[in-house]
């Protein structure tokens, strides 16, 4: 395929999810169809979660970036669906390990049942992904997202050994998001160029599309919990600090300041301080560190958008090239 010069004026998220929007229904029909289980509790918590909403961008990926490569179809909008399973179980896992009591403006399931059913429905996500995996009866999907969860596992377990580390560097803190987050934006991109039909060089590209939105979405995100409005953030603003995670913008801070303020933040960083919360701002203000992550979230981005070069022009690859401009310029 030949490249394509870049299209300066791109879709938004909303024109993107509009365009999406036919393919997306019918996946939602199906994760709501396959998460039904006769166990009462499971319903429940299911149904909390994947209520919430969100913008189903996980997902969303798989079936943009097979139409992008001519594909489509029933096949597509069940990967896509696994995607969002696997997704919706870490989030279950993760608000319990976090201990969070808010996600996406509404109590978190572990705040409302307890920790032990939000694992275990967790739990099930996860298997009920591997069913659906099983019955697309392919073996490279199938190693590709026994590889990728694995990979989200050992995420889990390396943010773990950094919390409350107030010597966590910016190459820690990119080994941890790339499991945590870009692996499986890698994986969703990646297997919609496969499931259609797509050549090696076409899926290694949106792999490496895949992997580059995942890491400048992460970095906005972190970025968003310094400066967004906590109503527009749908959780509480200062929550990475109060969890003792030393995110890019504080990483940044602690390299740049002075001996004293960097005593400040280490000791906010190992007691996860909240009370510290305009203390930190302030030193991330002083060394630059908002500008600074979000010039790092632009390069990954700008990266993304270059992986697409080799693929054809179409509104299909267009919205792909819109969703990396959106990751680093959302509000929330």
């Amino acid at each position: 395929m030949s490249a394509q010069p870049r299209p300066v004026s791109l879709p938004g998220i909303t024109q993107v999810q509009a365009l999406a929007a036919g393919e997306m229904a019918a996946v939602d029909t199906l994760i709501r169809g396959r998460l039904a289980s006769d166990v009462v509790l499971i319903n429940q918590i299911s149904e909390h979660i994947v209520a919430a909403g969100g913008k189903r961008l996980r997902p969303m990926l798989v079936v943009l970036a097979a139409r992008a490569l001519g594909g489509g179809g029933p096949r597509v909008h069940q990967l896509a669906a696994i995607i969002e399973f696997i997704h919706t179980s870490t989030l279950l896992h993760d608000d319990v390990v976090d201990e969070s009591d808010l996600r996406r403006g509404r109590r978190t399931a572990n705040a409302l049942w307890g920790n032990a059913p939000s694992v275990l429905v967790g739990d099930f996500l996860y298997s009920r992904s591997f069913q659906l995996m099983v019955e697309l009866d392919s073996m490279p999907v199938m190693r590709i997202l026994a590889d990728t969860t694995n990979q989200i596992a050992e995420g889990e377990v390396l943010q773990l050994l950094h919390v409350h580390n107030p010597d966590t560097d910016e190459a820690a803190y990119l080994r941890v998001i790339e499991r945590k987050t870009a692996v499986l934006f890698a994986a969703a991109t990646r297997l919609g160029a496969l499931l259609s039909g797509a050549d090696e060089a076409t899926q290694q590209a949106m792999h490496a599309y895949g992997m580059n939105l995942g890491l400048a979405f992460q970095i906005a995100d972190d970025v968003l919990d310094y400066t967004a409005d906590a109503d527009a953030l749908g959780k509480n603003l200062g929550d990475d600090l109060a969890e003792g995670k030393a995110t890019l913008p504080l990483i940044h801070a602690m390299a740049h300041a002075g001996d004293e303020v960097r005593a400040r933040l280490r000791q906010a960083i190992e007691t996860g301080d909240a009370d510290a919360m305009p203390e930190v701002l302030a030193a991330i203000g002083q060394s630059g560190g908002i500008d600074y992550s979000r010039e790092r979230a632009a390069h990954y981005a700008d990266r993304a958008e270059a992986a697409l070069d080799a693929l054809p022009d179409s509104e299909w690859a267009r919205a792909l090239r819109g969703l990396a401009r959106y990751a680093v310029a959302r509000g929330h």
